[in-house]
């Protein structure tokens, strides 16, 4: 390409108030005249229901608008001139702030998920006036939030006790699991920092029937406000296996989920859209009935499943 944007940090994560720092590379052939040169910095909330999640009436919604985060404008070169023939780098630079007027007043974390996409893009243009078509680059900065009131908030993790027995589910089960007695204890953290992974411990007290495995979930909830309605989408994005087979019983089992970076942001409440989370713990038990359907998604009730979901508070230290 004639032109490229290229930032001083090759991993290009930001956080508020930092200085962002680069260069537009134009490598020509041929010298060319241009009226002007800018870069642009936006920030974008995306949010697409997808058609399979809403009915007739909220499909008129399917597409919300776009919300705005930051919208910010720096001239490079004001008036007219040239670039000669060969390399030419063009620097500048920055602050990521919100000091202008935007859709929100603050920024949110870069984020690509199945419905909602937060994301944050420098557009180097080159204008060369009506007759040539101007030349242009984009490149996407990854923002990383910095709450401290949240940081300061949650300093220990918070350990929720984990109570898992025939009694405590609510669909209907094997008649020999009905029947007899299981029981899962433990305890897991439902506050994590992004840099730490969910940790905890299980024990099985009792188990009428052989365990074939557990797992631990990782759920996203993407929820959208689509007319008057709120639409949400729950997806495994991480499936993590703490035991394979019949466990033995009174015996500690550790819980050690590290969070995956590209598919996890810190947990956002806001008014047209939210992110959260969740965790599940999935027992399995032998059966064979269980042969006969795919362990693609453990979330789908089955009779030989025993599970427990919990909130999950994310943040960023």
């Amino acid at each position: 390409m004639p032109i490229e944007v290229k930032l001083s940090r090759p991993n290009r994560v930001y956080r508020l108030g930092e200085l962002v720092e680069g260069k537009i590379i134009a490598t020509l052939t041929s010298p060319i005249s241009y009226q002007k040169i800018l870069i642009t910095l936006s920030g974008t909330i995306n949010l697409q229901v997808r058609g399979g999640l809403t009915g007739v009436i909220e499909s008129l919604y399917s597409i919300v608008k776009p919300i705005c985060i930051i919208k910010k404008n720096i001239e490079l070169a004001a008036s007219a001139g040239k670039l000669g023939p060969g390399r030419t780098e063009i620097h500048f630079s920055f602050y990521l702030s919100t000091e202008e007027k935007s859709g929100c007043g603050m920024l949110y974390e870069t984020f690509h998920g199945g419905n909602i996409s937060i994301q944050y893009l420098i557009n180097a243009d080159v204008t060369r006036g009506y007759l040539h078509k101007p030349l242009s680059a984009t490149l996407e900065l990854i923002v990383e939030h910095d709450d401290a009131r949240l940081t300061q908030a949650l300093v220990a993790p918070e350990l929720v006790n984990i109570f898992i027995t025939q009694d405590t589910q609510k669909h209907e089960l094997l008649p020999e699991l009905s029947s007899g007695r299981f029981q899962v204890t433990g305890n897991i953290s439902t506050q994590c920092s992004l840099s730490e992974p969910i940790s905890g411990e299980l024990i099985v007290e009792a188990s009428a029937v052989p365990i074939q495995s557990i797992d631990i979930l990782l759920l996203r909830v993407e929820s959208i406000l689509a007319g008057e309605r709120i639409i949400s989408d729950t997806s495994v994005i991480q499936t993590t296996q703490i035991a394979d087979g019949d466990v033995c019983r009174s015996m500690t089992l550790p819980i050690y989920v590290i969070l995956p970076r590209l598919l996890v942001c810190p947990t956002v409440l806001s008014g047209p859209f939210s992110i959260e989370f969740q965790v599940s713990i999935v027992i399995s038990f032998k059966s064979g009935l269980s042969k006969l359907y795919p362990k693609s998604d453990l979330r789908v009730s089955r009779p030989w499943l025993a599970s427990l979901t919990l909130p999950l508070r994310v943040f960023r230290t």
